[in-house]
């Protein structure tokens, strides 16, 4: 895939043009190469051009690919997100895998976590995620319950909620997108000024490959960037 370097160049341009716009310092926006149906040979090249953040979101597909990445090339050192739905049943292996879970989206799923991390007396490192298009077929808390949500995960021993996650509207129109990155921020703005317990509202992890211009111009520091950097699946 010699293209890979390639488009992480030209995405590097457009995110930085982005940020101009609308006055931000393109060095504080992270890509997570988003490396689902990738294999591990490409995460490889990825790494070699520049990219160290990377996001999958099956547990199966991520165990086996990283077992094969480590430690054949310990030279690697990379950022492991988890940007899929996470079901319960799922939770000791993710918690073993993955850096930052982008989708904790119940008070239940935190009870499982925390008490994974009480097992291990290690931390878990999340991102609260928000429905906030409205779309039936998305994951993630209503904007009306965030807060709430939030806070009471704030309370469980072992979580650390670093931030906000959210997945903009399905539409070609960017005035139907825009709304959701904006709504995301001024959450984030709302749950940082309450100074809750374990939280820091870090990260917006908002924007994928169709409109993540539009996301950095919102605020968004974490980018879910794949088909853009890897070409299309390969798996």
């Amino acid at each position: 895939m010699p293209e890979i370097a390639d488009n992480y160049r030209k995405i590097q341009e457009r995110i930085a043009q982005a940020a101009y716009r609308s006055g931000r310092d393109p060095a504080q926006i992270k890509i997570v190469a988003v490396s689902k149906t990738h294999p591990a040979s490409a995460i490889i090249q990825a790494y070699n051009a520049g990219l160290t953040h990377f996001g999958e979101s099956k547990i199966q597909e991520a165990e086996s690919k990283f077992h094969l990445l480590f430690p054949s090339h310990p030279e690697i050192k990379i950022v492991k997100h988890f940007i899929g739905h996470l079901q319960t049943n799922k939770v000791k292996t993710a918690r073993k895998i993955f850096d930052l879970i982008h989708s904790m989206d119940s008070l239940h799923l935190g009870q499982t976590i925390s008490v994974e991390t009480r097992k291990t007396d290690t931390w878990a490192n999340i991102l609260v995620q928000v429905n906030t298009s409205g779309e039936s077929s998305k994951f993630g808390v209503s904007p009306d319950f965030a807060v709430d949500l939030t806070a009471e995960l704030s309370e469980l021993p072992g979580l650390r909620i670093q931030g906000l996650m959210t997945i903009g509207a399905f539409s070609p129109d960017p005035r139907q997108i825009r709304p959701c990155f904006m709504a995301l921020r001024k959450l984030s703005e709302k749950i940082a000024a309450l100074k809750l317990n374990n939280v820091e509202m870090k990260y917006l992890s908002m924007g994928m490959t169709a409109d993540f211009e539009i996301a950095v111009e919102e605020g968004a520091n974490l980018l879910r960037i794949g088909t853009a950097i890897f070409g299309e699946r390969n798996i």
